[in-house]
């Protein structure tokens, strides 16, 4: 595991760094080849509420931001316990291979054992064989016994309607 990345500072993201996270989103969309819907106004707003969803951490080097990640809490019902989602996690390309992708998680999985979850689940798109092979060198699983599927767009309309 990489050590110490000095000048790198860890910390929760709040309504005002929603302009960095925005444009951190939209690299990362497109580096993963996918849309995004993300906009400023829409971060500001969740990160403005009572009860956000969403828990963003920077990663700033020297004052810069270079990297985040984005985590929810979710719950298993067969381990009884909660645990927690990364929905991304990103360090932009210039300061990749420095060891903070490896310091973002080792925040969260702080976070998680702070609050007692029982684990950390993620998804990799399967071509992403970097991210894949990054992860399992910090001890992370497959779980082949799973698939994902998502209800989105016109069928979760039509599912909503009955």
């Amino acid at each position: 595991m990489k050590h110490a990345v000095p000048g790198l500072v860890i910390r929760m993201a709040t309504a005002d760094d929603a302009e960095i996270l925005h444009e951190m989103i939209a690299a990362f969309a497109a580096y993963e080849r996918l849309p995004s819907q993300s906009s400023v106004a829409s971060l500001r707003a969740e990160l403005s509420r009572p009860d956000k969803v969403i828990e963003p951490v920077l990663a700033l080097l020297d004052g810069k931001a270079v990297g985040f990640a984005v985590f929810f809490q979710s719950y298993s019902t067969f381990a009884a316990k909660r645990g927690m989602y990364l929905e991304d996690i990103y360090v932009r390309e210039e300061h990749r291979n420095l060891g903070i992708a490896t310091h973002l998680l080792r925040h969260i999985a702080k976070i998680a054992v702070e609050r007692q979850y029982g684990r950390v689940e993620f998804t990799v798109l399967l071509w992403n064989t970097v991210a894949i092979e990054f992860f399992e060198t910090l001890g992370a699983t497959p779980t082949s016994a799973w698939t994902s599927y998502r209800l989105s767009g016109e069928w979760l309309q039509k599912l909503a309607a009955g």
